[in-house]
């Protein structure tokens, strides 16, 4: 957005004649056009949305991925998701202030203390959002889910490998998991674990099936389907491995409680 722009919308609310919250919705519309890596980059949607455009690393090519970061890095924070090996070995190299989490795939520039200190265990195991896995094998969606709010600063912690198996592993941790605000429950094989927590605590809870399992598991659709039919009121479903998108939704519920931070 140009700065007469800007310098309008402003004097519009000096006058009178504008309200700031229409004066922010205007200003969320500022979209950037990179023609040469095809790209159009929405630095402004956190103004609009609540939440800012991370970069999906997976399918773009070198160049179109490092343009991204570049562009909306010079609006502020940026987070790139699904990034493996080789693409964390690229975003190192060529941002080498940047904070890479291998284990969660994020890469993020200016990252928060919160999202630089998470990457490495132990995790807090309390917050206001709580992310749990199942089981062991999940660790990679969770941390997904759970890095995308650290990197946004919220208050949140991780509670791993307390599946259905064994529920008896769930019992230290009922305190943390009622007081918390919003709950994330990840799992695989039959994806039985949201409805628990849902059982047993007062928060919403979102829930994200992933693929792992045995054959019959169809790479996540019976958690899926598990999820989906739940009996126990109160629980959200996200898609398949969707750790960024529980997070997304975690953090809007989080924001229109006032309980963001």
């Amino acid at each position: 957005m140009q700065y007469a722009s800007i310098y309008h919308i402003l004097n519009l609310v000096a006058q009178g004649s504008l309200s700031p919250e229409e004066a922010r919705e205007r200003l969320g519309l500022d979209a950037t056009r990179d023609a040469l890596n095809g790209l159009t980059l929405d630095p402004r949607r956190e103004l609009r949305a609540g939440m800012g455009e991370v970069v999906f690393a997976e399918g773009k090519s070198d160049a179109v991925l490092i343009a991204a970061m570049e562009g909306l890095a010079a609006y502020g924070p940026v987070l790139a998701s699904r990034v493996g090996k080789a693409r964390g070995e690229l975003l190192s190299a060529r941002f080498p202030d940047g904070c890479l989490w291998p284990g969660a795939k994020l890469f993020a520039l200016n990252a928060p203390a919160r999202f630089v200190r998470a990457t490495s265990p132990p995790w807090p195991q309390q917050g206001k959002a709580l992310v749990v896995s199942a089981g062991a094998s999940d660790v990679n969606v969770a941390l997904e889910a759970f890095g995308t709010l650290c990197f946004r600063d919220y208050d949140c912690g991780c509670i791993t490998d307390v599946g259905v198996a064994g529920l008896h592993r769930l019992t230290p941790h009922i305190e943390a998991l009622r007081e918390a605000r919003v709950i994330i429950a990840v799992a695989g094989m039959e994806g039985a674990l949201p409805g628990v927590l849902a059982g047993l605590t007062p928060a919403p809870v979102v829930a994200v099936p992933t693929s792992v399992g045995y054959g019959v598991g169809a790479h996540g659709f019976a958690a899926l389907s598990t999820m989906l039919c739940t009996c126990v009121p109160g629980v959200a479903v996200v898609n398949i491995d969707n750790g960024f998108g529980a997070a997304a939704f975690a953090a809007k519920i989080l924001d229109r409680s006032g309980e963001s931070g």
